[in-house]
């Protein structure tokens, strides 16, 4: 959530910077609700002084054993009409923080200003694409032979689903294991164990809720509605909600592995094919908790991390600094990393890492004590440390043989129990 003084000190600004993201600003819905609080508070506090102004004289009245009859009906109705004017300004707030939770984070002065992904901006370029002497597969073709079964993932839940079976779903899990040890033991992340379920409050927190609703998968359980977590980022930035941290204990630094479950709402007709966009997938997840004077510091940190995952893996990949129109609803500054698919003879996007500054943190009630005793608003980061099923994808592809065999990464063969090929 912005800071609704920022809209109060100048609306034209923010409007414009929202604009740069494709977002519109009702700015007349907005005053309108404001004027609406002002003028029901100017009420309120008249109808405060004249219920004082009157109990003086029910005092005084009192005093000289005069009759209050008339002065108390007054004050009962004037306490009626404030409780009133009560319920009416909490619905009001209400509206106005609705109105808040679906504006999203204003761009940082760094980022682009674009439309599109078409838009954003390649910072650098790592690796060179391996030269096939022989027709390259995409990772299903060469996937299937090895135990990447599709129709048994269709059979069991649908469309969008995948087995993985032998030795794949080993590498799977090699993958996801070397990605945890390199966060933790390297990187300095505390590992963590999450829930998958998680009530509404929380995914409000991390600003999934109430826009992306439709993004999300959904059960119910004993009257209560609980949804599947789309990443982690969800539970660990929420470790925050409603405390205060001490300044000392800053950064926090976060991760975890996952399933991620996404219905992936408006995106039907892309990617069908394979594992690219699936409705279930795997991902190690980094998240940190920071002072504000250090969140871009923690950005490029957290870029690094993700790029080490890439090159130790001896995988070609980009950077790519995204543009306002492109990047995600919380994100006040975001980096992509997208690894090379040989059969697509593209980049994909494989690790989106965001600085969120005091946006979720505001949702969150996040707060530290500053050295001078305020209660300040933490700053927020996330990324994916990577996402495990397309970098799967990744190494099937890079690593093909002619035969349909996979070589596995160097780094990759201790957690294979020594397997090099499969």
């Amino acid at each position: 959530m912005i800071d609704i003084q920022l809209l109060h000190n100048d609306i034209q600004l923010i409007k414009q910077k929202l604009a740069n993201r494709g977002f519109v600003l009702d700015i007349n819905t907005f005053q309108s609700l404001e004027n609406a609080r002002k003028a029901l508070q100017v009420k309120t506090q008249d109808l405060q002084k004249k219920r004082n102004s009157i109990s003086k004289e029910i005092g005084i009245a009192k005093s000289t054993n005069e009759s209050t009859d008339t002065l108390m009906k007054d004050v009962n109705a004037i306490s009626e009409d404030l409780k009133a004017g009560e319920s009416e300004l909490i619905e009001l707030q209400e509206k106005i923080n609705q109105f808040m939770l679906n504006i999203p984070n204003i761009p940082h002065e760094s980022t682009f200003i674009g439309k599109s992904e078409a838009d954003n901006k390649v910072v650098k370029t790592i690796g060179n694409p391996r030269k096939f002497n022989f027709k390259v597969k995409d990772h299903v073709d060469v996937g299937v032979q090895h135990g990447l079964n599709f129709d048994l993932g269709a059979k069991l839940s649908g469309a969008r689903f995948v087995v993985i079976e032998g030795k794949l779903a080993k590498l799977h899990r090699a993958i996801a294991q070397y990605m945890l040890d390199t966060q933790t033991e390297k990187h300095g992340y505390k590992e963590c164990y999450t829930p998958y379920l998680v009530n509404s409050e929380t995914l409000m927190g991390t600003g999934q809720l109430p826009k992306f609703e439709a993004d999300l998968f959904t059960l119910s359980h004993n009257e209560s509605k609980l949804y599947l977590i789309p990443t982690s980022e969800v539970t660990l930035t929420n470790f925050v909600r409603d405390e205060i941290v001490k300044q000392s204990d800053l950064p926090i630094k976060l991760t975890a592995h996952t399933p991620c479950f996404r219905s992936e709402a408006g995106s039907y007709g892309k990617d069908t094919r394979g594992m690219i966009r699936q409705h279930q997938f795997d991902k190690v997840e980094m998240v940190q908790i920071v002072h504000p004077d250090k969140s871009y510091d923690a950005l490029d940190e957290m870029v690094s991390h993700a790029e080490f995952i890439l090159t130790s893996l001896e995988l070609p990949y980009r950077l790519l600094s995204l543009c306002t129109g492109d990047m995600g609803f919380s994100a006040a500054k975001t980096f992509d990393l997208e690894v090379w698919l040989p059969s697509q003879n593209t980049y994909r996007e494989i690790s989106s890492v965001s600085n969120c500054e005091s946006f979720q943190a505001r949702r969150l009630k996040a707060r530290f004590k500053s050295e001078d005793g305020k209660n300040l608003f933490v700053h927020t980061l996330n990324g994916s440390g990577l996402a495990v099923g397309r970098t799967l994808v990744a190494i099937i592809e890079n690593y093909q043989n002619e035969d349909g065999s996979i070589m596995i990464p160097k780094v990759l063969v201790h957690y294979m129990g020594g397997i090099e090929k499969i």
